[in-house]
Order: structure tokens, then C-alpha cells, then sequence
């Protein structure tokens, strides 16, 4: 299936920390898998502001025409292709008078919020904490390997779906002790019992009342796993960004100029804010 999509950059998309099923092909390509069974490759014909055609390969068909209006609508949401992005980063950056954003947005422009799933979004960074992405990585692929369901075979690798809240639930530290999750075992068995007994809705309400979620890890369940556009995660890299670039060393403080600067679209700034500090910081 094919999507006319501008500002899209799949290495912006899929490197900036958002998403952790996703991998590089040596053609640029990206193959993952999101929750619900729903397994990809992804590549991009053409990039940038002037606009490209997004490619989705997946297991079950080899042309669009055996592609199900369902996948289709499925695929089109979770790359969030009904926004304007070009709109949106231009007010961002007519927001900020310091020209910070100016230059985060040119540095990964390319970078679409992706529309995750709930459950998968809670379990992955109550994972990232204290993480690095190649770890986080890990760490999913193997707990899913173990105790999710498996997909299909395909591109010469197995796929797992990240295992539900009942599966969690059923589970001890010492089950989980081959995967190697340190302290968040326990708050992974916790939160699928919580989600396992009371429904999905209880993230939906207020993720923080979960086992081992604090403000960032709610945070990025809010913008990630629930489309809270608004919401600003601030951790170690958007701290640096906000202490060295715009001289706000308050996480409280960074909240309230985020929420007056960027308004409804604070956590697509925070993206590209934090995209922006890490790759630099890397070089």
C-alpha cells in the first residue's frame, strides 16, 4: 500500500525515541511490528517538506489490491498521515522568538508522532526507564518472544506481539529474571494486574496510578499511547535542552513555558527538541 505523505524522514521517525519495535534495513527500509498482530516493512520514495510516497509491505499481501480497507485505515492512523505537519511546524517555529525550534525542526523534520497502542505504549517505557534505546529494544523483543503471542515468520525472522495484561499478570519476578528487567519486573507484573483486573481504561484515566510510572514515564504513555498532542515529556535530553538552550533549569518551569510556548502541539516540539539534543550530543 501507498501514501502521498510530505514531511516524512522514516530514520526521524523511527530513531527519536517514540517507538522501540521498529529496525533499519540496509536499504534505509524499516521492518516492525505493532500491537494487534499488524507486521511491516516501511520505506519512502522521496523525503522532506516537498513530500514523498510512503511504501508499507506487509506479510499478507504483495499488492494493493489484497490490502484491506482495515490495514489501510489502521496503517494510515498509526503514522498519523491525516496531520498537517508542515502547518504545525510552522507555528511552532513562529512561537519560539529564540530560534531554537527554528533549528530542532530543520534537524528533524521528518519526524511524525506515531499513534501506538495503549498497552504496548505503558509496558515499552515503564521498560525505558533508566535505559538505553538498544537495551529497551532488547528487552521488548525478548519479553515478547517469551510470553507473546507469535504472529507470523516473515523477512527470515519471528514476530511476537508484546504479551497482554493477563499474561503479565500471571507471572513472578523469577519468570521474568531471563529477560534481564532489573526492578521493572515487578512493575511490569503490577501494572498488568492493575490493567488485567480494572481494563484498559485505567491508563486512559491517569497512567501515573500505575506501579513504578512517574511523571516523564505518564508522560510519554499520554503522548505516545494516547495522542495527548499537548503533553511534554521531559527527561534527561529535554532538560539539557532547556537548561542550555532556552536557560530554564525548573522542570516545573520547562512545563509552564512549554504549555505557553507550543500549546497543543508540546509533544511534537518536545520531538523534535529532543531528537534535535540527542544527535547533536552523539556527534
Amino acid at each position: 500500500m501507498r501514501f502521498q505523505s510530505p514531511d516524512a524522514n522514516l530514520a526521524h521517525i523511527f530513531e527519536c525515541g517514540q517507538c522501540f519495535r521498529w529496525d533499519a534495513e540496509e536499504d534505509g527500509s524499516y521492518t516492525g511490528i505493532a500491537r494487534g498482530g499488524h507486521v511491516a516493512n516501511i520505506s519512502l520514495l522521496g523525503e522532506g517538506s516537498q513530500g514523498g510516497t510512503i511504501v508499507i509491505e506487509t506479510p499478507d499481501a504483495a499488492a494493493d489490491d489484497q490490502v484491506s480497507e482495515s490495514e489501510k485505515e489502521f496503517w494510515y492512523r498509526y503514522l498519523d498521515l491525516g496531520r498537517d505537519y508542515g502547518e504545525v511546524k510552522r507555528k511552532l517555529i513562529e512561537g519560539d522568538s529564540t530560534g531554537v525550534m527554528a533549528k530542532a525542526v530543520a534537524y528533524g523534520e521528518g519526524i511524525r508522532i506515531l499513534s501506538q497502542d495503549p498497552w504496548e505504549a505503558t509496558l515499552s517505557f515503564i521498560i525505558s526507564q533508566n535505559n538505553n534505546i538498544p537495551r529497551i529494544k532488547k528487552n521488548i523483543r525478548d519479553l515478547s518472544r517469551a510470553f507473546g503471542e507469535k504472529v507470523c515468520e516473515w523477512r527470515g525472522r519471528e514476530w511476537f506481539d508484546v504479551p497482554s495484561a493477563e499474561t503479565l499478570a500471571s507471572l513472578s519476578e523469577e519468570d521474568l529474571a531471563p529477560i534481564r528487567l532489573g526492578y521493572r519486573a515487578r512493575y511490569l507484573i503490577e501494572t498488568g494486574r492493575c490493567v488485567a483486573e480494572e481494563g484498559i481504561d485505567v491508563i486512559k484515566e491517569d497512567p501515573s496510578c500505575l506501579c513504578g510510572v512517574g511523571p516523564k514515564v505518564a508522560n510519554c504513555i499520554k503522548l505516545f499511547g494516547l495522542g495527548q498532542m499537548d503533553i511534554f515529556p521531559i527527561d534527561v535530553w529535554v532538560r539539557k535542552v532547556m537548561s542550555e538552550l532556552y536557560g530554564i533549569d525548573s522542570p516545573k518551569e520547562a512545563a509552564s513555558f512549554a504549555a505557553e510556548q507550543f500549546g497543543e502541539y508540546g509533544g511534537i516540539a518536545q520531538q523534535y527538541l529532543f531528537y534535535y539534543m540527542r544527535e547533536n550530543n552523539r556527534k
